[in-house]
């Protein structure tokens, strides 16, 4: 079934079995430089709520987050080297071992994209492995960003060939700081290189049922989202009180 067919066709509802199955893939995200503590006590009490995945915040709300969810099945997680992916290796691994022992479960990493580009493939993926063997050593996943609206065909391909034999569990589109966001065409792309063993997650700029029916369509099976209350009322869940 295409993407088209899919949400123009039909209704894009029915792909999923009810909100609660739409609400178990979502990453309820605030990530905003001006995100407050208690922004982020209320992303945790919607995300208990409506049962989201996991909350994805800052790494500075990581603590934060972890205790408002604590007794709850929702997952924390945070970013590393956000947004830019710049940063030196040694500083990810900090931030990335800080935030697990912090309680993040879910650490998406932005990988070094100007290295991507400048051809210097080992040495990214030198850095996913390295991120990938401390989130798994303290229990927790990593995901790499590879910034989707950044590269090119060739350059998303080798991005995600590079994560898959790094030992990354999931390929993300974007950071949702770009020009632009998770496309169902990439997502595809970003599937068919890594096939059933990786995970994909799309970002960035996801905000209805729709949109959510396309990734997941694509072959996204985590999707970050700011707007995960609206997408799941439009599901019918009730409006939060």
């Amino acid at each position: 079934m295409s993407v088209n067919s899919l949400v123009m066709g039909r209704d894009p509802a029915s792909l999923f079995q009810d909100w609660h199955s739409v609400a178990g893939l979502i990453d309820h995200t605030l990530l905003s430089p001006a995100a407050t503590r208690t922004q982020v006590i209320a992303l945790c009490a919607e995300a208990v709520r409506y049962g989201f995945y996991s909350v994805m915040v800052n790494p500075a709300y990581v603590t934060l987050a972890a205790a408002q969810v604590h007794g709850s099945p929702v997952k924390v997680g945070t970013v590393i080297g956000f947004p830019l992916g710049a940063n030196l290796t040694v500083t990810k691994l900090a931030e990335a071992e800080a935030a697990a022992q912090n309680g993040a479960h879910d650490l998406d990493m932005v990988i070094n994209v100007g290295a991507l580009k400048s051809g210097a493939r080992v040495l990214v993926q030198t850095e996913m492995r390295s991120l990938a063997d401390l989130a798994h050593a303290h229990g927790a996943i990593l995901k790499a960003i590879i910034e989707t609206a950044l590269l090119s065909q060739e350059e998303k391909i080798l991005a995600c060939a590079l994560a898959v034999e790094a030992g990354v569990d999931f390929v993300k589109t974007s950071t949702g700081f770009a020009a632009a966001g998770a496309t169902a065409a990439d997502v595809a792309l970003m599937r068919g290189v890594v096939g059933h063993h990786v995970g994909v997650k799309a970002a960035g700029g996801i905000r209805t049922v729709a949109q959510v029916a396309e990734m997941v369509d694509a072959g996204a099976n985590r999707i970050g989202a700011s707007a995960s209350v609206a997408i799941v009322c439009e599901l019918g869940a009730p409006a939060d009180q």
